[in-house]
């Protein structure tokens, strides 16, 4: 038995036409779960806090399955922000910040400006609130770091 090319000559093991590819197997180690609510698509993504009762828990990895990277990097996408409640603030700091959008639950830290908020609170994947760290008067890019990676608002924050 041999490997063969469609020319009919014989393809070796160094030869072997393939190339490496950047997207590593990863054996699982422990269950990995996904959870939904029942009531997903009907109610607004921040309604409720946390994983509320009747969720959905759907069994996706077990131990010992092996997948690559790139299955692993769709589960964890990156965060969006879309509002800033209140948007404004004094520059003394103090004011505790809710931010919508979505894929927030993965948030680790959220700066305004160069400053680390306080305080941090995951709400729900949609909503999370922060305190404000003290700041110069006027706009501040806002950023939040998530698993997926930083995510920007341009001038999200406005000291006054």
């Amino acid at each position: 038995m041999g490997l063969y090319n469609p020319d009919g000559s014989r393809i070796t093991k160094a030869a072997f036409p393939a190339t490496a590819v950047a997207d590593p197997e990863k054996r699982i180690t422990a269950d990995v779960y996904s959870t939904r609510r029942h009531d997903e698509g009907t109610r607004p993504n921040d309604s409720r806090d946390g994983v509320p009762e009747g969720s959905i828990k759907t069994l996706l990895f077990k131990p010992g399955m092996v997948v690559r990277q790139s299955q692993i990097d769709k589960l964890f996408p990156p965060a969006t922000i879309a509002t800033l409640t209140p948007a404004t603030g004094p520059a003394a700091g103090g004011t505790v910040v809710t931010i919508t959008g979505t894929n927030l639950d993965g948030v680790a830290d959220v700066k305004f400006g160069a400053t680390a908020g306080t305080a941090l609170k995951v709400l729900s994947s949609g909503r999370i609130q922060v305190t404000t760290p003290a700041g110069a008067a006027g706009a501040v890019s806002v950023v939040v770091g998530d698993e997926a990676g930083p995510v920007t608002k341009a001038a999200g924050f406005t000291y006054a």
